[in-house]
């Protein structure tokens, strides 16, 4: 196994890190690698806002309740971002534009490549011996983080991530098997196939959860997918993507 797929297939979720913080080197060599994800049509629709002043960084730990999000090396935080290309035009060609921009398409343009500059970063960071941690729970609640970052028009607060000199060691959490989630030139619809690997998957991950360090407890995969989708979360998230003018149309 080469080094980077070494990297890549050891990743775990860091919790808690030491209070050493990343130099502006450091984050610069990591965002700079980052830069280098495949983007759609050369657009490049995503910022990327580092996070320094404590102050900030407590206001969002606030709206995601989760302490690692003011207590790492650094915080960054993923924004899919439509406003620069905005901003290169007139005002008559922003009007020729509007229709685009404000598009399904474009929408999901920025969304896919902001994720994969978030993975690059993930995958840079964790090369150096740091850790990383995605936080989705910025959405808790997406409005007052447009508020605290001051985010304009066609940009909005997709995650944050949580980056540092890692202080714990967590058992690597398994992954759905390959035949699950790998299909070969259409769907495969053979839904108790599926099962069978989806309930071996769940047996394997009631093990995990039973015998890790710590945190240890009784739960499936599919247990867990059930209790998700039945409680409705963050509705209010599509409602502030269309008041940011994006995926209107």
């Amino acid at each position: 196994m080469n080094n980077t797929i070494n990297i890549i297939s050891n990743h775990r979720s860091i919790r808690k890190f030491k209070s050493e913080k990343l130099t502006t080197e450091q984050i610069h060599k990591i965002i700079g690698a980052a830069q280098q994800a495949s983007t759609s049509s050369y657009v490049m629709a995503y910022t990327v806002i580092g996070i320094t002043d404590e102050t900030v960084k407590e206001k969002l730990k606030e709206v995601s309740g989760q302490d690692y999000v003011k207590e790492n090396g650094h915080f960054f935080v993923f924004c899919a971002d439509l406003n620069r290309i905005y901003q290169q035009a007139t005002a008559e060609e922003q009007k020729e534009m509007q229709k685009s921009l404000e598009s399904t398409e474009q929408f999901l343009v920025s969304t896919v490549d902001t994720a994969l500059v978030a993975q690059n970063t993930a995958v840079a960071a964790e090369s150096m011996g740091l850790g990383t941690c995605f936080i989705g729970s910025l959405r808790n609640n997406i409005n007052r983080v447009n508020d605290i970052l001051e985010l304009p028009d066609y940009v909005v607060p997709l995650f944050g991530m949580a980056v540092g000199y890692p202080d714990e060691n967590p058992d690597k959490k398994p992954r759905l098997p390959i035949d699950a989630i790998y299909h070969e030139n259409k769907y495969n619809t053979d839904y108790q196939f599926q099962q069978e690997l989806i309930d071996n998957f769940n047996a394997e991950l009631k093990t995990y959860y039973q015998t890790r360090s710590n945190n240890t407890r009784t739960d499936t995969w599919s247990e867990q997918m059930v209790r998700k989708y039945k409680n409705a979360i963050r509705m209010d998230v599509t409602p502030f993507i269309r008041s940011k003018n994006l995926n209107k149309r």
